[in-house]
């Protein structure tokens, strides 16, 4: 006998479900991370051995995990998985594991409630810390503090110079002085090839104003590629 797709049962806080060819309360229970007793109890009378296709029945909402110091409730919406909520969020897979008791990673359910833990924050950063901006990388972010890629891996250990978060806290590593001063100037980045001399040709400035420009260069003559100059206003 056809059901009655009209006999929808009442469902309050929880998620109508249409079954389909194939369907079990086993396969649903894991699909929806609920049980097969939590869906038997929300549809009285149902006979889990004979499922009408095309029968609406109540999948009851998740158990919603507990307290989240620190972090913030989020809502799963289509396509999440706690490893891209991870990258998303600034996080880890283990955190959301642990921040999540009784939630299956592998059958998140749309809507579903879960907690995000609060992002790890660096640890002693001798050199400062810096936050990351829009278009950062740790290549960019290595020249503007006159550093290295190494260098800056090194102070971040377990932060993935390739999913940089704007917001994202990382360390600099230690002896690194900041954005050199260049008031009213301009920052050139020295290229292959590059002497003051040159630089100072180049823009039209003499090669002490350029030097004096300059005072963090311990050498002016050992230039690295990459190195911020101070180009001076002219006068």
């Amino acid at each position: 006998m056809a059901y009655d797709i009209s006999q929808t049962p009442p469902c309050p806080g929880g998620i109508l479900h249409t079954i389909r060819a194939g369907d079990t309360l086993f396969s649903l229970a894991r699909r929806y991370n609920t049980t097969v007793e939590a869906i038997m109890r929300a549809n009285p009378g149902l006979d889990p051995m004979s499922l009408q296709v095309g029968r609406i029945i109540c999948i009851p909402v998740a158990p919603q995990p507990g307290q989240c110091p620190g972090g913030f409730r989020y809502q799963i919406v289509a396509g999440d998985t706690y490893y891209s909520l991870a990258l998303r969020f600034n996080t880890s897979v283990e955190a959301l594991i642990a921040a999540n008791p009784g939630v299956d990673p592998n059958r998140l359910m749309i809507g579903q409630i879960i907690c995000i833990p609060a992002p790890p924050t660096p640890g002693p950063c001798p050199g400062g810390t810096y936050q990351i901006r829009a278009g950062d990388t740790f290549f960019s972010i290595a020249r503007r503090f006159n550093t290295t890629v190494d260098a800056l891996m090194a102070a971040n250990p377990g932060v993935d110079p390739n999913r940089l978060r704007i917001g994202q806290i990382i360390c600099l590593p230690p002896g690194v002085p900041g954005p050199i001063p260049c008031p009213g100037g301009t920052i050139y980045r020295v290229q292959p090839g590059d002497s003051l001399y040159l630089i100072g040709q180049r823009f039209g400035i003499s090669l002490n104003r350029l030097i004096a420009a300059n005072p963090q260069l311990s050498d002016p003559n050992r230039l690295t590629i990459g190195q911020p100059i101070c180009i001076p206003p002219r006068m």
